[in-house]
């Protein structure tokens, strides 16, 4: 490993993943420089999902290796925290919105000690960042869409993690969510933390993230979003039609 890349929020090289013989991820390379927001784009079946999950060790990769601040990501996992796709989470499950974002601080303190007073006002802070301290109470079961969104992403906060790493957090959520979203994932990336998201709405790239991969199987582009976020590179993963709609939109 370089200096340069040892000193990288993530260096991810050579990563490959099959499914029944079938390559979804073909020997992507990802790097992502320390206190970005970065999106990963692509159309359905890209391989997006599968790229966090293989970095996190979620998915077991055919071949590949992932460093999270210039070390293997087994040894740095505490430094990362991670948001699933709602869809892939068990909503009837008995717990409230305090409890599920207290989970956040399990990685400080070992599975086997009860978090104390230090841990709840931690969760706390966490879901007023993000606009849930009213429903703290609440069962998750009784959330519309948004709000689940928002506790899982005060889990993470909770955590305290040098690099968060989001799957899809805005699919299927109401503005007001997105909104409040975007502006505590900027407050992260303002106190030098990274943050990697799995992004679907391409009219909100620029605006949104400073930097970009955009993915196909294979790593297409990557690197600022103005240096990326273009025709020619957007035509290779989506095709003719979505590229020039994209171009003649923005």
């Amino acid at each position: 490993m370089t200096d340069h890349e040892a000193h990288l929020a993530l260096h991810i090289e050579d990563l490959t993943v099959a499914y029944d013989g079938r390559p979804v991820l073909w020997d992507v390379d990802l790097d992502v420089p320390t206190g970005v927001m970065a999106a990963i784009v692509g159309p359905n079946g890209a391989g997006k999902s599968t790229l966090l999950k293989a970095m996190l060790g979620l998915v077991k990769p055919t071949a590949g290796h992932v460093y999270v601040l210039g070390r293997p990501y087994r040894e740095q996992r505490a430094k990362v925290a991670y948001v699933p796709q709602r869809s892939g989470i068990d909503w009837d499950f008995p717990t409230t919105v305090l409890d599920v974002v207290v989970m956040g601080r399990y990685g400080q303190l070992g599975w086997l000690r009860r978090p104390g007073k230090a841990a709840y006002d931690r969760a706390r802070e966490a879901l007023e960042q993000v606009g849930m301290s009213d429903f703290q109470d609440r069962p998750i079961a009784r959330l519309s869409g948004g709000q689940q969104q928002r506790t899982f992403l005060a889990r993470a906060l909770a955590q305290d993690a040098d690099v968060m790493v989001l799957d899809e957090p805005m699919a299927g959520v109401d503005a007001t969510s997105e909104r409040a979203i975007l502006e505590v994932l900027k407050h992260v990336r303002s106190q030098g933390r990274t943050v990697l998201v799995v992004h679907h709405d391409l009219q909100t790239v620029r605006t949104a993230f400073d930097w970009l991969m955009i993915l196909n199987v294979r790593a297409i582009a990557q690197g600022p979003v103005d240096e990326v976020y273009n025709p020619t590179n957007l035509e290779a993963a989506y095709g003719p039609q979505v590229a020039f709609a994209t171009h003649q939109g923005s």
